[in-house]
């Protein structure tokens, strides 16, 4: 979990707050085994990771990319805290932002206070004179565009829900060293209750974009051994 401390971010608590990138590079991301992913990055995302739908107890449903294969693994990272693949997701960027519902349906940033880029030599000013700085706005406008994307998202999720596309599969990796990983309980779209669909919905699904999404997604499945490979050479590298 990359959020250790959020709190709201405040122009007068704040003002003298600077931003600079972490001395540990994407360090922060390093145990991070999915992050949400929002439909705007599908096509991106596809040609790297695997897309998988995640519910959580609550019934809520949203795509997440798989980052590695085990708990608190992230294989996109390395030691030097790169992040190892030319695309990488906004929930990734945008950290250590994030926003949450303020009052009267207005959107409140916070911020990480564990994150290790703040008030270091050279920083970044968040504000000044008591108004956003360029970079504040540029934050700003960035964490509005994915809230956005995020609500779409939703709405995605819940067509895929209500067709009851999905399935649950599961994997068994096995390593040259021996080493067997289960991934259980990964959600994706099946193709079979797709097919089922009558002409008019996969119209509709095609017209309203859907239906390039639930492609995109397929096809990042591919992507699994992909994840196998990374694993392979950082335990032979280990």
């Amino acid at each position: 979990m990359m959020y250790t401390n959020p709190v709201a971010l405040n122009i007068e608590t704040h003002a003298d707050l600077t931003i600079s990138p972490s001395p540990k590079g994407y360090g922060f991301a390093a145990n991070t085994l999915t992050v949400i992913l929002a439909v705007s990055e599908f096509f991106d995302a596809a040609r790297f990771y695997p897309i998988i739908f995640s519910v959580s107890p609550e019934g809520h449903m949203v795509p997440v990319v798989l980052l590695g294969i085990e708990e608190k693994e992230n294989l996109f990272v390395d030691r030097d805290g790169r992040w190892d693949a030319p695309y990488i997701p906004a929930y990734v960027r945008r950290y250590p932002f994030v926003t949450s519902d303020g009052a009267e349906g207005q959107l409140t940033v916070c911020f990480d206070e564990g994150f290790d880029g703040f008030n270091l030599e050279d920083g970044t000013s968040l504000f000044e004179h008591g108004e956003p700085t360029e970079r504040m706005q540029e934050i700003q406008s960035f964490l509005t565009d994915f809230y956005q994307q995020m609500q779409l998202t939703d709405q995605f999720c819940a067509v895929i829900r209500e067709k009851g596309l999905l399935k649950e599969i599961s994997a068994q990796v096995s390593l040259k060293d021996g080493r067997k990983f289960g991934l259980n309980g990964l959600q994706v779209v099946d193709e079979e209750k797709l097919a089922q669909l009558s002409d008019l919905e996969l119209v509709s699904l095609f017209r309203n974009g859907m239906l390039a999404l639930i492609q995109a997604h397929h096809i990042s499945l591919r992507n699994f051994g992909l994840l196998v490979d990374r694993k392979t050479e950082k335990a032979e590298n280990s």
